[in-house]
């Protein structure tokens, strides 16, 4: 098998083990908000809403609000298990994408005859999140920036080819050093509007303040344990001791095990792995460009993703997606020395003029995949009860149309969000374990043999491309 630039480039150990030394095992964004985080009330008494959301996260956050604007009557409370943001929505990138379908190649293998209307629908989506952020004057940092999606490898030079004969803007390897300053580059596409960059943890706080501002009582530490209900019933969601009762539900638990049985094997908790920068100096940040601050990701299956701050730190993250078998989700899966090592080493084969950055962060955080790799919607209960979850870490804009369609939904409005057969349909489950953790190992190992065998995907691969299961990133 050949090396990829990774192992052809491997950076001198002790800048690896130097640059790491000081690193915090702490979530940057969480960290650097914190002073300015809100605080909820835990639920003190059992009491009837009009409507309850279960999880505090964007997509909980963008439905509380989205419900309050169209029924402004109604009582509206928000329960989340922990704190706001807590979860994948203060821990992620910070890349708000226009794209639904975790990007056009994912969508039209799925849904050829709808790909022109979620890419519009997309963008309109994007549109109205960064109009929202202004109307509201929210200091969530964010910037429609565009995105560099690189090639690091020669045989990724041909699917960059076929990008430019659709049409995209396709950059040489000295255009776009000539943005992002990188040895590795051999070339690049361009997209200068499908992606802004935000503060995770700050739109997370702002969404809260802003729907708290709006009337929606949001309770933290109140975690759901049971949802109880027939068609016909008030919905009651034990928090234990005490019980919501609530004519309709909206259900955004993202990774955690879903309330409604008939959907807990449709996803599967992913850890992602992040390290943060220090703040580069004025020359250091010189050396690398970046003037048009781009999001940053490259062409692999095991892809890197990158962006700056607006303190100009860097922030490095992806390769390594690890699941654990049962699904299970804990604290100690964040401490993964092996993963931020490796993360590091691609780092500096990326960046090698800045030999001697440290990292003052590193962290993971739980991504809720789902066997389509996009957002997927449920009901129960008559349509009473809505679900949203399996945005498999393309969630920050998603969210926001997940949103839209749950508050249609909730109302009993058919709109050309909820006709769509993405809305409608629901992807196949995860098998039981033990088959399970060997399918996602071997998908695992399968892609990053295809990363090192010139893009070429194995007979696993194919197999799971010909069943509606594949991905490529």
């Amino acid at each position: 098998m050949a090396e990829t630039v990774f192992e052809r480039r491997r950076p001198a150990a002790r800048f690896v083990e130097d640059s790491l030394a000081e690193t915090r095992l702490a979530c940057y964004w969480l960290e650097d908000a914190a002073e300015n985080a809100p605080s909820f009330p835990a639920l003190r008494d059992c009491l009837t809403a009009d409507f309850a959301v279960v999880g505090g996260g964007y997509a909980g956050l963008w439905t509380a609000i989205r419900l309050r604007e169209a029924f402004p009557d109604a009582r509206v409370v928000l329960l989340e298990a922990k704190t706001v943001g807590w979860a994948a929505s203060g821990r992620n990138g910070g890349f708000c994408e226009a794209s639904l379908t975790h990007g056009e190649a994912n969508g039209l293998a799925r849904w050829p005859d709808e790909i022109g209307t979620l890419n519009r629908l997309g963008v309109t989506n994007l549109d109205e999140i960064e109009r929202f952020v202004a109307e509201h004057g929210l200091d969530v940092e964010f910037e429609r920036t565009g995105s560099l999606t690189v090639a690091n490898e020669p045989h990724q030079l041909d699917w960059l080819s076929a990008d430019a004969r659709a049409g995209r803007t396709v950059l040489d390897a000295e255009a776009s050093r000539a943005r992002i300053n990188s040895p590795t580059f051999l070339g690049a596409e361009f997209d200068a509007r499908q992606t802004a960059l935000v503060h995770p943890a700050k739109l997370a706080y702002a969404l809260a303040r802003h729907a708290r501002d709006r009337g929606v009582e949001i309770y933290e530490r109140s975690r759901v344990r049971e949802l109880r209900g027939r068609a016909t019933e008030p919905i009651q969601l034990d928090c234990g001791p005490h019980t919501v009762t609530a004519g309709r539900v909206a259900l955004a638990t993202n990774a955690f095990p879903s309330l409604l049985k008939r959907f807990r094997t449709h996803t599967v908790p992913v850890y992602d792995y992040v390290l943060m920068t220090e703040p580069l100096s004025a020359q250091q940040l010189a050396s690398i460009g970046w003037d048009g601050r781009e999001g940053l990701a490259d062409l692999a299956n095991q892809f890197h993703y990158s962006r700056l701050t607006a303190d100009n730190r860097i922030l490095w993250g992806g390769y390594d997606a690890v699941y654990h078998a049962g699904g299970r989700i804990r604290p100690a899966y964040e401490d993964r020395m092996a993963t931020h090592r490796r993360l590091a080493e691609h780092f500096f084969t990326t960046f090698p003029q800045l030999a001697g950055l440290r990292f003052s962060h590193r962290w993971a955080g739980v991504i809720d995949t789902s066997t389509r790799f996009c957002a997927f919607f449920g009901e129960a209960m008559g349509g009473r009860v809505q679900l949203v979850t399996g945005f498999t870490g393309l969630g920050v804009g998603a969210t926001h149309f997940a949103a839209r369609v749950l508050v249609d939904r909730l109302a009993g409005r058919r709109t050309e969000r909820t006709e769509l057969e993405m809305v409608r349909t629901v992807p196949l489950p995860f098998p039981p374990e033990p088959l399970a953790s060997a399918g996602i190992q071997a998908t695992r190992w399968s892609l990053d043999r295809a990363d090192h065998n010139r893009g070429e995907r194995n007979l696993v691969l194919r197999t799971l491309d010909a069943v509606g299961l594949g991905f490529d990133s």
